[in-house]
């Protein structure tokens, strides 16, 4: 488990790679400065190192190019799929200043935000398909936040039957850790990211 805690967030991460596998078929990656929180998950088609090549792109780029729109990123991240697997990427930032959360996706990279203080459950729709190198339609979509709004990132290996009951639930990003540690069925490539902004 890896862990992100100051004064403006609490981040939690957890993966598993298949059964039978020594690599996992998604990566991840999470950067925090003053300003904003990025964090991303990429599941690569299939399992195993033909799957984490295409996955491993998407920490590479959001290194290099962390200030860039979440669309741009995407773009990048498609460009270096050629001629691999390809991969479901999902990338969100979290502007610590503006109170603000954006999500983009290509793929079945799922992100819910769970706001407490109107009992509202946000659901971005990603993208349908996956990045291949092919030209692709990028969508940002971005929403408010207060504080101890609560989310969670995960791949297709996470499969939630009641998302917003299991957010509701979770006073903290340690309770919905667990929560959906859970649930999940283990032996097939799993991550994901639980949070909440403080």
């Amino acid at each position: 488990m890896k862990k992100i805690l100051d004064d403006k967030v609490n981040v939690v991460v957890y993966q598993e790679a298949k059964t039978g596998n020594v690599e996992c078929g998604d990566t991840y990656y999470i950067y925090k400065n003053d300003d904003y929180l990025l964090f991303a998950i990429a599941d690569g088609l299939g399992s195993g190192p033909v799957a984490k090549e295409s996955a491993d792109i998407m920490p590479d780029i959001l290194a290099k190019f962390p200030d860039e729109s979440l669309d741009a990123l995407l773009a990048r991240c498609n460009e270096q799929m050629l001629q691999k697997r390809g991969a479901a990427v999902a990338i969100v930032r979290a502007d610590l200043k503006l109170k603000t959360i954006s999500y983009s996706c290509v793929g079945n990279v799922k992100f819910y935000m769970y706001q407490h203080e109107t009992d509202k459950m946000i659901y971005p729709l990603p993208v349908m398909g996956y990045l291949s190198g092919r030209k692709q339609k990028y969508s940002t979509q971005t929403y408010s936040f207060t504080e101890k709004d609560i989310f969670l990132l995960h791949s297709d290996g996470v499969d939630l039957k009641s998302p917003k009951e299991t957010l509701k639930k979770a006073s903290t990003t340690e309770c919905l850790y667990e929560s959906v540690l859970g649930v999940i069925k283990h032996g097939d490539d799993a991550t994901f990211i639980a949070g909440s902004l403080l």
